[in-house]
């Protein structure tokens, strides 16, 4: 990357962490604090903390979308007054329908496919992997920093002033945008970041892709719905200071993290990724049950702790078959239609898990989410396993109608080419492509500006 790619990129990282600061600081501490709130119930705190998911989901592919008309930049403004709005609205809350007002507000900001768009436009296409999975670590980064974080900064300053703290990071992301992302006046439509209106129906209709979208849609209902109980578990169950959840928190995450490396290792580099996703599935299905049953805390935080190895090795294997699994030139559609069940998932787990707790208590909870696992690995059990597929993208020059047509023969003919797709409309060649496979010579030779 030269140094304005690399500006922008760390730059449109630190937005996507900011922003997702704002959004995940209050999880550890707001189905507690809330309490104080007019009006507040279990399922009503469960609605605020999820509410953010549903207009998230509703709105971050139209938003990415308008952003093909109207520009990237207005409308990631345009997101971030609305997530600093909802952060003042939340701030000021006096009641619990206006905190959920203000999430909702907070979640209508739903920026993540433009900041991508805008990404793809400030990107060359060699280097467009490395951004991604930069802003990847920051979006991962900004949950686990989330839950280490948040009951201390709400020691200090209360849920107001994490709301205000929201604030603060939506103006600081405005100013990234102004200031350290340059301007771009010709929006390029890629496919691997845009989503499309013309493939969503096959993306939708695809029954590997749409295991994996009720697959992200479960983890994130289930670690919504988790923490509607595990603060008040820690206070009330256990009698641990508030304060301490941090220390908790860092513990398990760090453990967590490390616990996940193998897992995510095995899957990815030795081809094990269906062994693994059963392991994991199964894992979150148990733990949660025991959860629910655990009364010594230390035991309590090791079943937190395997729910963390489990949940963090699907956070990040899930993105990568979507990757790999996606139609050939439409990994951009896909992603977006997984990133939507994504927020979803957030949603139901807030709502339904506020509901659970309201009605049947903790112990409903828990064995409710940990059944709904377990009945997902019978259907995990009968998925085939992936392909070890790899997407590639690179620009083409330019070429007469002939010209294109002997270049696909030969792109055809190259052993590990497993399908392609070439959009003259955007001058980019896309192929699916078995890296063990590849004849990365003879690629090289066709195609002498990709970068493998």
């Amino acid at each position: 990357m030269d140094l304005i790619e690399r500006r922008s990129v760390l730059a449109l990282a630190l937005v996507y962490l900011f922003r997702m600061l704002g959004l995940f600081l209050i999880m550890p501490v707001i189905s507690i604090a809330a309490d104080d709130l007019s009006g507040a119930s279990t399922a009503l705190i469960g609605v605020a903390i999820g509410i953010y998911g549903f207009s998230q989901a509703s709105l971050q592919i139209p938003m990415g979308m308008m952003s093909d008309h109207f520009g990237r930049k207005p409308i990631i403004f345009i997101g971030l007054i609305l997530f600093a709005l909802g952060s003042l609205i939340c701030a000021n809350a006096d009641d619990v329908y206006q905190l959920i007002t203000g999430r909702a507000v907070q979640g209508a900001g739903a920026i993540a496919s433009t900041l991508m768009a805008l990404l793809s436009d400030v990107t060359r296409e060699q280097n467009r992997t490395k951004a991604m999975a930069t802003v990847g670590i920051s979006i991962g980064a900004s949950f686990m920093i989330s839950l280490v974080l948040g009951p201390w900064l709400f020691d200090l300053v209360g849920l107001t002033g994490l709301f205000y703290l929201s604030f603060a990071f939506s103006i600081v992301g405005i100013g990234l945008i102004l200031f350290a992302v340059p301007n771009v006046t010709q929006h390029s439509f890629k496919r691997d970041t845009t989503p499309s209106k013309v493939a969503l129906a096959r993306v939708l209709k695809n029954g590997q892709l749409r295991f994996l979208n009720i697959s992200v849609l479960l983890l994130h209902a289930s670690l919504t719905a988790l923490f509607v109980a595990i603060p008040t578990i820690l206070l009330e169950r256990f009698d641990l200071a508030l304060g301490m959840h941090s220390v908790l928190y860092l513990v398990v995450m760090g453990l967590a993290f490390i616990g996940m490396l193998p897992l995510v290792i095995m899957a990815e580099a030795r081809g094990k990724m269906k062994l693994i996703l059963l392991i994991v599935i199964a894992t979150i299905g148990i733990s949660t049950l025991l959860m629910g049953w655990t009364t010594v805390l230390w035991v309590f935080a090791v079943w937190v702790c395997a729910f963390f190895i489990a949940f963090n090795t699907l956070e990040a294997t899930l993105p990568s078959l979507i990757s790999k699994l996606a139609p050939v030139g439409y990994r951009g559609t896909a992603m977006g239609v997984f990133s939507t069940h994504q927020f979803m998932g957030a949603f139901l787990g807030g709502v339904g898990g506020g509901w659970l707790v309201q009605h049947y208590g903790m112990q409903g909870l828990f064995t409710v989410v940990g059944l709904i696992w377990l009945a997902w690995l019978i259907i995990a059990s009968r998925q085939p396993a992936p392909k070890s597929l790899s997407s590639l993208a690179f620009s083409l020059p330019d070429l007469t109608d002939a010209e294109l047509e002997a270049f696909k023969r030969e792109l055809e003919r190259i052993q590990g080419v497993e399908d392609m797709q070439i959009f003259t409309d955007e001058q980019t060649a896309y192929l699916k492509i078995d890296k063990k496979r590849l004849d990365k010579e003879t690629l090289k030779r066709v195609a002498p500006q990709v970068s493998i």
